[in-house]
């Protein structure tokens, strides 16, 4: 096949089996071209023309492209899309190809600029400022097998931060969910999940091979300074590592030392419960409606980040909640300090981004910059700070970390101008003053330009043609062009000008002495060009070989900003500091959901707080009312203060206690998923016996209509016998919303089950949701009032509520459900009854709604208001 395409389509194609699978970017000139297949998914996806470009193996070439300077906007809807993306750059310039064709003895006319695949372009691999969101981290993962224990290995590339951690295979799906990675390489023989993981080689999942790597990135001869990894952690670092290699060809991004993660650091939390609480997400999709929306207040993405990563991971240290709780609350405390602290911080640039741009081989003289400014920012506010009077604790642990750069700050200062660009192909970024070397080329360069200048009216003067300007462009170099009229009085040999080109209404010439001014310019212009990248690199090197320092700055920079996003917040709610206990309680007086409060306050609605206290003695709350009545939102509400807690934040409540939790659970709402083959009901079993397997007695469960997915008898019994299960075996605190009333009888036989309902009223024929929790259980469950509020026709409501009289009465009769449900003469009695008849006020309502007013003339309009009064 490619022995009889053209060299360029042979190079094309070889390169294209070298991208796996990738969809090819091919640098011609200045555009990407893709081809093929390529080509018809590409347009595709980004809109833009299909074309075609001649034959292969006799059809034609389908094409499309897109411009260099362009292409970061591109490739972010292709990732977005779940493409991969190879990009083919020419690694030499024309002269060196022709240079290298008569090395080999070929003609240079024809030779082919060689291309390479210079890097993979991955969901999980982004660095590029346009790619990456950032209010959101970007990790990739890599997950290994080990004697039956699972290594994660996870970094976000675009800041160095890598973490080692290692689980049982039940708990996997768990920690992927809490990471949150964008994408996720395992082995090519892997099948434990996620769905649609990226394969990578088997033997690059390797133990050994992973500490040899991980040695070698960070230049030591010992992994022991870093901590005690296990053998899954090390395999599960080698294939990172492995991969990373790979996509990058050679090239590796940032990576800090590695960090390790206890699984039993943080609270735990499943998928299905991260999904119910909308954490970072909607169940919509999007960060709108989620908990970090209505909670961020940062002032960086750095922070936004941090506090995604603390929301995720709540704590399960005492001390360490604490130390971050008192940050918070010493910012809320300062409101003018902590304005003047959030206006500095949205000022400064994301240096931590910037360095892995830099430290990956794809930094700017603009990211060099933003290193450089950011760290001068962090000095000062060092500065300002430790003149504060009563830091917290681990305030003064951070501050030490904002310093220490004086040295690579002057060097940058001196060596950049204020606002370097962002490509430094054109040089213009090493301020003067920094190189005299440099600035004497820039003089000479200078001058061969008002040289020039001083050319051009010359030649005005001298041939008195007053149109006569000198050019510059990317071919021709510098030119002197006249209008066609003028042509051909400049054509004499004698008049020292040589003719280099015909436009349509214009003529080129060139002349010894331009020639000459132009090579100095050239001369001059490239050797700056090679001085400013020389001292590039330096710069470069001097920032990477302080990357470590430099994101302990960052770091300490994001959890500032977040200590005082979480005061903001605080203070703008009225939100409580919360009280951390190793004790087996929760107390929250006048909790609110944040999120449906934040929502309320923009409509100008008031969220009805309510009151919760679970203790030992009376850990499970049975909680009934109607729907729409408040009780998921209830359940809900003291789920995220529970975790808002344990992340340190403070809590939307006027005070709360918070016993820690050890696992958090959470099965309210019910969906499908039918792309597992599971119906609503069996997510609901499957979420529900998860929390059966895991829940401890340090665990806080909220279970809401457990069993109502199925048939009366199998959901009652259902939801009796998980109550008891919770309250019993497991032991552990919980509201458990239901509509079950017979649940009520638990409570003689559950010493620690309290009943407890959502008040409602009837006012008018109307149902009026009061959104309060009371004691006892709720008297009935409002089911038909909300099918009339919801707009179910009258006539339905009506006649369900001759079948609830007949239903209530055969239970009443028999002193149970069954023969209300199960016994023929019931439903019999009910069928007896047909349409019920329409009351006098439903049928005069049904007259005024059956006229066709516009079709009355006025009399007759007339005549039946008349009768409508006179039935009324």
């Amino acid at each position: 096949m490619a022995g009889t395409a053209t060299p360029m389509m042979q190079q094309y194609l070889a390169l294209k089996k070298e991208a796996e699978g990738s969809l090819l970017f091919y640098r011609m000139g200045d555009f990407f071209e893709l081809f093929f297949d390529d080509a018809r998914v590409a347009a595709n996806i980004l809109d833009i023309a299909l074309t075609s470009r001649g034959e292969h193996d006799g059809e034609p070439v389908a094409m499309c492209g897109v411009p260099v300077h362009a292409a970061e906007g591109y490739l972010a809807r292709l990732i977005r899309s779940g493409q991969r993306v190879a990009i083919a750059e020419q690694v030499e310039t024309p002269d060196e190809a022709k240079a290298r064709a008569k090395a080999e003895g070929k003609p240079s006319s024809k030779v082919l600029v060689q291309r390479d695949i210079v890097r993979f372009v991955t969901a999980g691999t982004l660095t590029e400022e346009a790619l990456l969101n950032p209010r959101s981290a970007n990790l990739l993962t890599a997950l290994a097998e080990v004697r039956g224990t699972i290594g994660i290995a996870s970094i976000d590339i675009s800041t160095g931060r890598m973490a080692l951690e290692e689980c049982a295979p039940a708990m996997l799906g768990a920690e992927l969910a809490r990471i949150g990675a964008t994408e996720v390489v395992v082995p090519e023989d892997w099948t434990l999940g996620p769905d649609e993981p990226t394969f990578h080689s088997r033997g690059a999942f390797s133990s050994d091979a992973g500490a040899d790597r991980l040695k070698s990135v960070h230049g030591v001869a010992t992994l022991d300074g870093f901590g005690e990894f296990s053998r899954a952690m090390l395999a599960a670092a080698g294939g990172l590592i492995a991969y990373l290699d790979h996509v990058g060809r050679g090239t590796l991004p940032l990576m800090l030392p590695p960090v390790i993660r206890e699984s039993a650091s943080g609270m735990a939390m499943d998928e299905a419960t991260r999904g119910s609480l909308e954490i970072l997400e909607s169940a919509t999709g999007g960060r709108k409606g989620s908990l970090i929306a209505a909670l961020d207040r940062c002032a960086t993405g750095a922070g936004s980040r941090l506090l995604a990563e603390d929301l995720s991971a709540p704590l399960l240290n005492e001390g360490a909640i604490e130390d971050r709780l008192q940050v918070v609350e010493f910012w809320r405390s300062r409101p003018i300090e902590r304005a003047e602290l959030r206006d500095t911080l949205r000022a400064l640039p994301d240096i931590g981004r910037a360095l892995g741009r830099i430290v990956a081989g794809r930094g700017s003289p603009r990211d060099l910059g933003q290193v450089r400014d950011g760290l001068a920012d962090a000095g000062r506010l060092y500065e300002r700070l430790e003149l504060e009077r009563d830091r917290p604790a681990l305030l003064n642990d951070l501050l030490p970390r904002l310093v220490g750069h004086g040295a690579l700050v002057d060097h940058m200062a001196r060596a950049l101008v204020a606002s370097p660009p962002t490509e430094r192909s054109n040089g213009g970024y090493i301020a003067d003053g920094y190189d005299a070397s440099l600035d004497e080329l820039r003089e000479i360069s200078g001058n061969a330009r008002r040289a020039i200048a001083a050319m051009e009216a010359r030649y005005r003067n001298e041939t008195g043609i007053s149109s006569l300007k000198i050019k510059h462009n990317g071919v021709l170099g510098y030119f002197i062009e006249v209008p066609s009229r003028h042509g051909d009085s400049l054509m004499d040999a004698d008049s020292g000008f040589t003719h280099r080109q015909t436009m349509k209404g214009a003529v080129r010439f060139n002349s010894l002495s331009l020639h000459e001014e132009a090579s100095r310019i050239s001369e001059a212009g490239g050797r700056a060009l090679a001085a400013e990248e020389a001292h590039f690199e330096e710069l470069i090197e001097a920032v990477t070989g302080a990357r470590e320092a430099i994101a302990a700055t960052a770091g300490a920079l994001a959890r500032i900003d977040v200590s005082a996003g979480n005061a903001e917040r605080a203070s703008e709610g009225e939100w409580a500091r919360p009280e951390i206990t190793g004790e087996a309680a929760l107390s929250v007086k006048g909790g609110r959901h944040p999120v449906v409060e934040a929502a309320l306050t923009n409509s100008g609605d008031r969220f009805v707080a309510n009151n919760c206290a679970l203790a030992t003695d009376d850990r499970l709350w049975l909680i009934g009312g109607p729907n729409m009545g408040g009780k998921s939102t209830f359940l809900r509400q003291n789920a995220l203060i529970v975790l808002m807690a344990q992340a340190g934040c403070f809590v939307p409540a006027e005070a709360a206690t918070i016993g820690l939790v050890d696992r958090l659970f959470s099965r309210v709402g019910a969906s499908d998923n039918l792309a597992r083959g599971r119906s609503t009901f069996m997510v609901e079993m499957v979420e529900t016996a998860a929390i059966l397997a895991q829940a401890t007695t340090r665990s806080f469960v909220i279970l809401d209509e457990v069993g109502r997915g199925t048939s009366t008898y199998d959901g009652l019994a259902l939801a009796w016998a998980v109550v008891e299960a919770v309250h019993s075996r497991i032991a552990c605190r919980c509201l458990f919303a239901t509509h079950y009333h017979e649940l009520a009888r638990l409570a003689e036989t559950c010493e620690a089950l309290s009943l407890h309902h959502v008040r409602a009223r009837e006012w008018k024929g109307d149902l009026v949701l009061l959104h309060e929790l009371a004691e006892g259980p709720a008297d009935r469950s409002y089911g038909l009032a909300v099918a009339k509020l919801a707009g179910v026709p009258k006539a339905v409501v009506k006649r369900a509520e001759q079948v609830l009289s007949k239903l209530e009465q055969a239970r009443s009769e028999t002193g149970g459900i069954a023969a209300g449900l199960g016994e023929l003469p019931l439903f019999a009695a009910a069928a007896q009854d047909s349409e019920p008849e329409a009351t006098p006020a439903e049928q005069l309502a049904q007259r005024l709604s059956d006229a066709d007013l516009d079709a009355l003339s006025p009399r007759e309009a007339l005549d039946l208001l008349y009768d409508l009064k006179r039935d009324l």
